[in-house]
């Protein structure tokens, strides 16, 4: 290697971002871990976030939503509703399409997923003031901007 050559970790750019790539995962595996007890998965935890927030969203729409594909959304929601956690129904107006919506379980189960959510989020920001949350949330929000596809 050309000794000359400027290495990537001496680029604070490439060293921060290491930073924030570890304190993803970081946050990622406490979170599976945290909702072991609930026998709950964090993909399962962001669909029945986002079928709270958007009830009757149809599984397209929930693939886009989460960034994965409808081949991982076809494979997750028959164990999700074999647990009474959703249920899927066919569009009034397409039949091909299916809208999801929560269960009494699911939305029961989601409440108690949100408190430990929140309170590991809590416990990952309690050294920022308010200002630095806004910051890094701001910061991160440009950052998925710069890199969307086009």
């Amino acid at each position: 290697m050309n000794n000359k050559q400027e290495l990537p970790w001496d680029n604070p750019r490439f060293r921060n971002w290491v930073a924030v790539a570890r304190a993803c995962h970081a946050v990622e595996r406490a979170v599976a871990a945290a909702l072991i007890p609930l026998d709950l998965k964090p993909a399962q935890l962001d669909v029945l976030m986002n079928l709270y927030r958007h009830p009757g969203m149809s599984q397209h729409d929930l693939a886009r939503k989460l960034l994965v594909g409808r081949s991982n959304i076809t494979m997750l929601l028959p164990q999700m509703e074999t647990r009474n956690l959703l249920r899927r129904q066919a569009d009034q107006k397409d039949k091909r399409v299916m809208r999801l919506a929560l269960t009494n379980e699911g939305e029961a189960l989601l409440m108690k997923a949100l408190k430990v959510h929140t309170a590991l989020i809590e416990k990952a920001m309690s050294q920022s003031s308010p200002a630095e949350c806004d910051l890094i949330g701001e910061q991160m929000r440009r950052v998925a901007e710069v890199l969307k596809p086009d």
